[in-house]
């Protein structure tokens, strides 16, 4: 079967090494890489017969990651963090590979394998990362979105390392070669913004009309490739021109269709990737170096945390989030297997070079999960002994906080709620942890601390114990518990609204001990389907009767205990049973010429004639002798049956 059946052998091991990944919480692409050394040609055993053809496979592996990688580009995800991912990643990228220069230096290597050392050491793993951080329940939080926004700008300086670090190994006649790069790029760029971004979105908005998806996704995977390979003829490297086929994509319509439909296949094609890079990682080499290999995963680790910590100081960010960016992004990326793979075709080193720099980034991987869990431990322990850093806050009151309203999040619902509450002269506080959002709060001279509500410091700043009430408007279900865990700690009988994604969430909150949950999703769900019901002519009643009865089940423990919130419902069905409705009378209506006591419209319809307009003039609560005139806008008050029975009998031909 020639390289049918390495593949065949190559996606059964990889599944055994995914199982086997999954089962002790590691990421998959570390069973992927498990299962190339496994079949690789330096364990005996299993082995596959041609792993040149399996590596030229994956470097379609390779561009399908860049493809998918520029489609998922965004720069709203940038944006909240945008000073120290757009600054502070570029100087996070030099000083570690001046550490990691440094560190070759020492070793003994060339300049120009010092320097691939360097940029190699300089990537962190965004797949690591993410999967460690959605399992210990952290995305959301402050920290998480300031590693967030430096991965995202260092998977982009990728692509001009793919460009720069192959010319290292001619310095002198790869000065020309990399201006010539540089001249190309810019041509490509140029020709891809500008006639990319006006043909590729018309050509899949013809291939939709046709409702195929098959042909869908084939003509995505033709641009993403097609594209790439014109790159690599035009002299320029095969992933870059996927990347940027993916960018222009993400700006249409269909970029986020075209993502999902991708992803399947940039998995397949990954895997024949990370598997490739194990296939070449020499078990050997790691027994007969493990001292070098340890000591330099150390001091990576160190170095590289160290960098990513006193940067996030710099930038503004306090308390625990330096410890938790630098225990999360010390390790060494994926995209490193990617200019190694580059390094090792270019001849720029050898295969002991290669080994070394791939046995450090696997041990760094697998040590992610349990680094970045001593961040909060870490952080307590810190805080016990020093000090901590104060708190930046904005328009708090001269006196202490007390008996007040703390809400968690000021976005658009905290910043709603902080506008009512101050209209009735409630005392509240807002905890922002985005700084764009808290300067937002602090210009429209709200009350506002900036800081993660999820941690200590933040809550005993915010008086929570001493608070009437606590609201979290934040999503995320694990930032909710801590807060609720940390605050009854100190008041066991505070009242918490909190907002939950799902009914779930609300069921995890209610058993966390939160007073009221609000689902807005069906809440908005539960508006849509009133307003459906009510074009379908269901009766008011009944489509009161079965919103009252969804709110009852869901809203149930505090719709049993409070009267108030019993009569504010009633209330509202009492505004929804009496809308008002405007008909007005054509010249052949019935109504036309009599008035209000001889059309008898109370007893007709049930409605009640509540205001007139004639001639611009509004006349509330006409008595029984007023006489209806062709134009007049009559207002009638009542049910929607009642209602609509009097347009019947209004605008029937006389």
């Amino acid at each position: 079967m020639g390289i049918a059946a390495d593949i065949v052998i190559l996606v059964v091991v990889a599944l055994f090494g995914a199982l086997l990944a999954q089962r002790f919480k590691q990421p998959l692409i570390l069973g992927y890489i498990l299962a190339g050394i496994v079949v690789g040609p330096h364990t005996g055993g299993i082995s596959i017969n041609d792993s040149h053809e399996i590596e030229l496979l994956a470097e379609i592996g390779v561009a399908l990651l860049l493809f998918a990688l520029g489609l998922e580009f965004s720069l709203a995800e940038l944006k909240p963090v945008r000073k120290v991912a757009l600054i502070g990643t570029p100087i996070q990228i030099l000083l570690t590979m001046t550490l990691g220069f440094g560190i070759g230096r020492y070793l003994g290597l060339p300049v120009q394998q010092a320097l691939w050392l360097g940029a190699l050491i300089s990537l962190s793993s965004t797949m690591v990362v993410l999967k460690t951080m959605m399992n210990q329940g952290v995305l959301g939080t402050l920290s998480s979105r300031v590693m967030i926004g430096m991965l995202i700008v260092q998977d982009l300086a990728v692509v001009p390392m793919m460009i720069i670090l192959p010319q290292l190994s001619d310095p002198q006649g790869g000065l020309p070669l990399l201006g010539i790069a540089v001249v190309k790029s810019a041509v490509f760029l140029f020709l891809m913004f500008y006639l990319g971004t006006r043909i590729l979105p018309r050509l899949l908005a013809v291939v939709a009309r046709w409702n195929s998806r098959e042909l869908f996704i084939l003509t995505i995977t033709a641009i993403g490739l097609g594209i790439g390979y014109a790159t690599y003829l035009f002299g320029l490297s095969f992933a870059f021109g996927a990347f940027i086929a993916g960018m222009v994509l993400s700006e249409s319509d269909f970029g986020h269709q075209a993502l999902s439909d991708i992803i399947p296949l940039r998995d397949i094609f990954g895997l024949l990737f990370f598997t490739s890079v194990g296939m070449l990682l020499d078990l050997q080499f790691m027994v007969g170096h493990w001292r070098e290999i340890m000591i330099l995963g150390f001091v990576v680790s160190v170095g590289k945390g160290t960098i990513f910590a006193v940067l996030a100081r710099l930038f503004g960010y306090a308390n625990i989030v330096p410890l938790a960016v630098g225990l999360g992004l010390f390790q060494v990326g994926e995209f490193s297997f990617v200019l190694a793979r580059m390094g090792l075709e270019t001849k720029a080193f050898g295969n002991d070079l290669y080994s070394l720099v791939l046995a450090t980034s696997v041990i760094s991987m697998a040590a992610t999960p349990f680094l970045s869990a001593l961040a909060a431990p870490l952080y307590k322990l810190r805080k016990r002994f020093f000090k901590h850093e104060p708190l930046q806050t904005a328009n708090l009151p001269a006196t202490d906080l007390r008996d007040h309203v703390v809400i968690g999040g000021g976005g658009r619902v905290g910043q709603h709620v902080a506008y009512i509450l101050r209209q009735l002269g409630v005392p509240f506080v807002l905890v922002e942890a985005d700084h764009p959002r808290m300067l937002e709060c602090k210009n429209a001279n709200l009350p506002v601390i900036y800081g993660d509500m999820s941690q200590q410091v933040v809550i005993d700043a915010a008086r929570v114990g001493e608070a009437r009430l606590v609201l979290l408007t934040m999503p995320s279900v694990v930032i909710n518990r801590e807060i609720v865990r940390k605050a009854h700690q100190l008041n066991g009988k505070m009242h918490i609204v909190a907002r939950a994604e799902g009914e779930a969430q609300m069921k995890i909150l209610y058993e966390s001990g939160v007073y009221m949950v609000v689902l807005p999703e069906m809440e908005a769900g539960l508006e849509v389907a009133r307003q459906a019901l009510l074009h379908l002519d269901f009766s008011a009643t009944v489509i009161q009767e079965y919103t009252d009865a969804v709110r009852r089940k869901l809203y149930a423990p505090i719709y049993k205990e409070h009267y108030d919130y019993q009569l504010l419902t009633r209330l509202d069905k009492v505004k929804d049973l009496l809308e008002i409705s405007w008909v007005k009378l054509e010249a052949g209506s019935p109504l036309v010429g009599k008035s209000i006591g001889e059309a008898d419209i109370r007893n007709h319809t049930g409605a009640s004639i509540v205001g007139v307009i004639r001639n611009n003039i509004f006349g509330p609560n006409p008595k029984a002798d007023y006489r209806f005139s062709s134009d007049d806008m009559v207002a009638v008050v009542g049910n929607l049956h009642e209602r609509e029975t009097f347009k019947v009998l209004a605008t029937a031909v006389g």
